[in-house]
């Protein structure tokens, strides 16, 4: 055969493989997974950004329900949604122009005084404040009744002592209270430190209906149900891999 060399030359790259570990269908699970995560997890801060403002609060006249410094979250809200016992963040020119934060205690047409028996009253009903600071009274000095007027709010700080609140303006015009629209958002949790969710101001359950929660649990939900799947998908080909190897592995252990 004229010398000619009779072995075959194997082709190249015929020992090893480049296809993606795992069989099609499971990656194109994979990949439909890791793109529903990454929905969810968009879409949950994007959802968040439009329904929620933070705000950093500055004195103390909200303890022991929040705290000087605490960061908050507000979500935005018509002031006509506001009922009595939410905790809202608020602008007023006469009592600052700044961005405030204080709970309402009485909506227009309520008569609200304290103190008897160291109880604020509404309507003639003495409510229960569960969040005022332990061994205090519910307000540090007395005033008779108040009426507020129709689209207006009376408001109070949860530490009665400090708070510059409607009982510092008895005496302006609007005697103590303030517009509805002057509200920008109504505090649903405290995120800094992590004190979640406000409790609800039962309360005032008596007088009528009160304020439901905020989504920010659906939000939070949908942030971290996307970053699962955004894991979970993303680690399918890496186990799948592991899992292919352990298998060739055992194969050829098991060649004699």
């Amino acid at each position: 055969m004229g010398g000619e060399s009779t072995t075959d030359t194997a082709p190249r790259g015929s020992g090893a493989t480049t296809s993606p570990a795992g069989s099609r269908t499971g990656q194109r699970l994979s990949g439909v997974v890791v793109a529903l995560g990454l929905v969810l997890f968009l879409g949950g801060f994007v959802w968040g950004a439009v329904v929620y403002r933070p705000y950093t609060v500055p004195t103390d006249s909200m303890t022991p329900t929040v705290g000087a410094g605490d960061r908050i979250l507000a979500e935005r809200i018509d002031g006509a949604d506001v009922r009595r016992g939410d905790v809202v963040v608020f602008r007023d020119a006469t009592w600052a122009d700044a961005p405030m934060v204080k709970r309402v205690v009485a909506v227009g047409g309520d008569t609200v005084s304290c103190c008897q028996d160291g109880k604020l009253k509404v309507n003639g009903k003495e409510m229960d404040e569960p969040y005022l600071p332990s061994g205090t009274a519910a307000e540090s000095s007395h005033f008779s009744g108040v009426t507020v007027p129709e689209g207006r709010l009376f408001l109070l700080g949860d530490e009665r002592r400090t708070s510059l609140d409607s009982t510092a303006h008895l005496t302006d015009a609007a005697g103590g209270t303030v517009a509805r629209s002057a509200v920008a958002a109504r505090v649903d949790a405290v995120v800094w430190p992590l004190d979640g969710m406000l409790p609800r101001p039962s309360g005032f359950a008596e007088l009528g209906a009160l304020s439901s929660p905020g989504p920010l649990r659906l939000v939070l939900g949908a942030v971290a149900a996307g970053a699962v799947l955004i894991l979970g998908g993303a680690a399918y080909g890496p186990v799948a891999q592991r899992a292919a190897r352990s298998r060739a592995r055992t194969g050829a252990d098991g060649v004699r």
